[in-house]
């Protein structure tokens, strides 16, 4: 005889929580690493996916497309920025009004139109030939947009609409399938988080690897369908797994009260301006709404501080694989390596990197500063900032041989030349930007997780994303602005004969200001009080 889940002890059922069938969940018959397993069947994918497209995407631009190297790393950091910046309307309308479950599927469907769209435009020629057809070299530049061009461009924002909803929602549910009251199951979470990164990391390796391959040796319709048929095997799990999820009942407000809350808060910071110049704003602060104000006011140096590194950040995926592509990518007489494959070096070096820092490093800093987490998030976050420092100036130094050697083979005026210098030059640069992930990206999501106040986390984690946004917009922006400045004079630094460029002066340009910015961010983290330093310090 079947047994009722209405009739089970209430032990068994979870306070808030329903099944697909809008049931009472059982807490042994729905969630846990069951549903969790489906989940991070549905990331995965959806990871490779992504990165199979945008970690080469500068060479279907410059290639087929013709784009100008300026124009195409000024776009795809556009597309980035715009790509950081919509989950956190995504988040919020999922919250609100969708819920998590309905928001990634219809994010899924949204990613499969545009990576279809996206197939279509590489695979029918006459989209992106249009554009050259009896044009010169020297006039192909001026001409209008081609069709493919702008097909291109609605497939990767259509990929950008997709992902404001997928990405804060998909990790999130997935978490959701562990219930945080049971002490069992909230270990298990942990441990899901741990699994979840890993697992998109390595998702990344092999979708860059793979994908850049296939696109620069057998063709970018197949480099581009490939992704497509990833995801269209997320969106297959994520069905799959319905019978096994646990669906927690959410109120539902309106964003009106939302904008309110905000709006309410900003005047509050507005009012405490005033207070920042003083001494000792302690002695002002009598109300609870402007302590946390001012805690959040004191986040803001902290952020606009990290705003450089997310400038370096966007370089990996535009300019590096540009010039990757003028050098010897040979391994064997057959077997060329893609230069956008080196990315998935970054990836792999955090793999490694994690567990030698939680293993090997934070015991050895703990002996020292005897701080349960051998140094602080915002020593942390300044590490990563000094090797992407070193990363960078790596690059220049890098791309500045480069150059003396196309000077010595006579091949500064010949760019479809591969110059003789072996693409494994660039592995030091791409090695370092991972490294300095581990230590700034992870420092920057505890920090403003654990330093806003407990009701608004989903806004410091909100900031943590939004900067990669803005990041993406200012390295487009200062792109385009020294492009046409530098052309003026003679040769622009982004001329799309990378012979006659000077990748290398940028790459200088980005160390100093990521410098000087580090500078000023000791200065504001040095007298930066913890909430929980202070906290204690009150009681």
């Amino acid at each position: 005889m079947a047994t009722d889940p209405f009739l089970r002890s209430n032990s068994d059922l979870i306070e808030g929580v329903v099944d697909y069938r809008g049931r009472p969940a059982s807490r042994s018959a729905s969630g846990r690493w069951t549903a969790a397993s489906f989940i991070m069947g549905v990331e995965i994918p959806e990871r490779m996916a992504y990165y199979g497209i945008s970690a080469n995407i500068i060479s279907y631009l410059t290639g087929p497309l013709r784009v100008s190297t300026a124009d195409a790393a000024a776009a795809i950091n556009v597309w980035n920025g715009v790509g950081s910046l919509l989950p956190i309307l995504g988040g919020l309308v999922a919250d609100c009004y969708l819920g998590r479950f309905r928001t990634i599927l219809i994010s899924s469907f949204l990613y499969l139109l545009g990576l279809g769209m996206l197939t279509l435009s590489s695979v029918l020629p006459s989209f992106y030939s249009l554009k050259y057809e009896g044009a010169s070299i020297a006039d192909q530049t001026t001409c209008p947009p081609s069709i493919g061009l702008v097909l291109l461009y609605i497939s990767l924002y259509l990929v950008s609409i997709a992902q404001a909803g997928f990405k804060p929602c998909v990790q999130a549910f997935g978490a959701d399938q562990f219930d945080q009251g049971d002490p069992r199951e909230l270990i298990s979470r942990g441990i899901f988080f741990n699994w979840w990164y890993f697992g998109m990391c390595m998702g990344i390796v092999v979708a860059i690897a793979f994908s850049s391959y296939v696109q620069d040796n057998i063709g970018w319709g197949l480099g581009f369908g490939i992704p497509c048929m990833v995801m269209l095997s997320s969106l297959l799990m994520l069905l799959l797994g319905t019978r096994t999820y646990r669906f927690y009942l959410s109120q539902e407000v309106p964003i009106a009260c939302i904008c309110n809350r905000f709006l309410a808060l900003t005047r509050k910071l507005l009012q405490n301006l005033r207070f920042i110049a003083e001494e000792d704003i302690g002695l002002h602060q009598s109300e609870t709404g402007d302590v946390e104000a001012t805690r959040l006011l004191r986040l803001f140096p902290i952020w606009s501080m990290c705003l450089m590194y997310t400038v370096v950040y966007a370089q990996s995926a535009t300019l590096f694989t540009k010039q990757g592509r003028t050098l010897d990518t040979r391994i064997s007489v057959k077997l060329h390596v893609p230069p956008a494959a080196l990315q998935c070096f970054i990836a792999a070096s955090i793999v490694l990197c994690i567990p030698i820092y939680d293993r090997v490093l934070v015991p050895m800093a703990r002996k020292l500063t005897k701080l349960p987490s051998g140094i602080t998030m915002l020593q942390r976050i300044g590490t990563g900032m000094v090797i992407s420092i070193v990363s960078m100036s790596v690059a220049a130094l890098v791309e500045k041989r480069r150059l003396r050697i196309a000077e010595e083979f006579d091949l500064l005026d010949k760019p479809e030349a591969t110059i003789p210098m072996s693409l494994w030059w660039l592995l030091p640069q791409y090695i370092l930007m991972g490294i300095s992930e581990v230590f700034t990206l992870i420092g920057m999501q505890e920090f403003f997780y654990d330093q806003v106040p407990d009701g608004l986390r989903s806004f410091g984690l909100a900031l943590y994303c939004g900067i990669f946004g803005i990041g993406s917009f200012v390295s487009g922006f200062m792109i385009t602005v020294i492009d046409k400045t530098t052309r003026r004079g003679g040769e622009s630094w982004f001329a799309n004969n990378l012979n006659h460029a000077h990748l290398n002066y940028f790459y200088w340009l980005l160390a100093g200001l990521s410098a000087l910015q580090f500078v000023l961010y000791l200065y504001f983290a040095r007298d930066y009080v913890y909430k929980k330093n202070q906290d204690t310090a009150t009681i």
